[in-house]
Parts: structure tokens; sequence; C-alpha cells
């Protein structure tokens, strides 16, 4: 073969490794247990459309934002809009590659079988609220810090104080909750749906509803930024959007 062959094969084969390259990527995704479960659905879909490979490492959105903090290396983080926001201001996050993915609301889970009280107006959650004998959340969860203002809000913070359990995350709240040691259990409704032995009571009233915003992001240190961005692309399309929705979520 001639000199001039082999530069021109070479030449003809060095884009296909460069795909190659880029399609065998490794994304680190740092996520909120808010995604979890359209996240582990979405996962394969996206590997196999794309050829690149999610490590994804789930956790409380506190308690992942201060590993970031920290400087643990990610290529994508997903977790509420205010947190990232925060995270772009310290120079952590590309705030020109980020995009609203999914909301969740929070809802009142019971243990499943559980007599089923009412929350459908202020007036009957207050009631219910009141007349439980616990309840729990996520003291680091968006949800629960917004249902400890909720209750400072509608002037029962106090009657409720003696009920509370606290909780470390929503997962542990779903088990207090299904192992019937707590009658109530606060989080977003997505994760309630995903509880196993939980019902959901109900999503808190329109009027005292509140939602978390999900938001991916990529790092500034991200090893490969057009990936992690294909992957904020991919969750943005209408059928990732049917995928939240069907657990719970609605699409950003």
């Amino acid at each position: 073969m001639s000199i001039k062959t082999l530069v021109t094969a070479i030449l003809g084969i060095a884009p296909l490794l460069a795909m190659a390259s880029i399609r065998a990527a490794e994304i680190k995704v740092l996520a909120s247990n808010g995604v979890k479960e359209a996240l582990n659905e979405l996962a394969p879909a996206f590997e196999r459309e794309t050829k690149h490979k999610l490590v994804i490492s789930f956790g409380l959105a506190a308690a992942l934002k201060r590993q970031i903090e920290a400087g643990q290396a990610f290529d994508l983080a997903i977790l509420p809009a205010a947190g990232l926001n925060d995270l772009a201001k310290q120079g952590k996050v590309d705030a020109r590659a980020r995009a609203a993915i999914a909301r969740s609301g929070v809802g009142i889970g019971i243990k499943k079988g559980a007599r089923r009280p009412d929350i459908r107006t202020p007036r009957a959650l207050k009631r219910t609220l009141l007349s439980a004998e616990s309840i729990t959340w996520a003291k680091e969860g968006q949800s629960g810090i917004y249902f400890a203002s909720l209750l400072q809000r509608i002037g029962i913070a106090e009657q409720m104080r003696p009920k509370i359990v606290p909780a470390a995350s929503g997962a542990e709240v779903g088990k207090l909750v299904a192992s019937g040691k707590v009658q109530l259990g606060v989080i977003l409704v997505n994760e309630l749906m995903a509880a196993p032995g939980v019902e959901v009571l109900g999503p808190l009233p329109p009027e005292l509803q509140n939602y978390t915003v999900f938001h991916a992001g990529v790092g500034v240190g991200s090893k490969d930024s057009s990936a992690a961005k294909a992957l904020i692309k991919f969750l943005t399309t209408p059928a990732a959007g049917a995928v939240f929705k069907a657990k719970g979520q609605e699409p950003g």
C-alpha cells in the first residue's frame, strides 16, 4: 500500500473513530431522588440511542449540592432550580447549558389500605393534620422544607410539633408510613407513587400546592460536555416528557 493510500485510509477512518469516541462517552450524572423513577426508565433508552453510558448517582438534592461544592466531579447535575442557580453562580454549572426537565408537586401518603381522610381543600387538610397521630417528611428535602413553612403559614406549627417524626430522605418517609409507624408522610407525589406499601392520599390543595422544578445542568468541569448536552436534549423530548408524566410528574 502506498503512503498516499495509507494516509487517505487513515483520514477516512479518523471521523469514524471520533464518532465512536463520542458514542462511547461515559456521562457521570448526579441526580436528585426526585427524578429517580423516571430517569431509571429513560436511561437505557438514551444509552441505546446514543451509545453513551450513564453512571448515575442518586441522592438528596441538598447532599448532592454539598458534594458538588466540595469538588465532586460530574458531567451533569439534575437538581431543583434554586440549587442549580446557586451552583451556576459559584462557577460549578454552565449557566448556558441547562434546561428544566420536570416539575413535581407535594403530596401526602398513607399506608396501603389505611383510612383515607380528606385533604382536598385547605380547611379539610388542616382538620386532617390536626387529627393525625403522627406525620413525617424529609427534613432537608424540598417538599419537607416547604411543608414545614406551610404549617407556619396556616397557623398550626406548634400543634403539629409533637407529632413530627423527622426523616432523612423520601425513601425513609415511605418506609415509616408503609410500616405503620407514622400515619402521614409528606414528599413529592411521584416519590409517593414509587414507595412500596404506600398509597397516595392526594396532592396538596391547589391553593397550598408548591412545585419543585428540576433542572439539568452541565458541569463546568465536564469531560464531555457535548454528551452531557445530548442527555439534556433527550430529557426534554416529548417521549421523555411522557415518561415523567407516567411517573407522576409534569414535563419541564
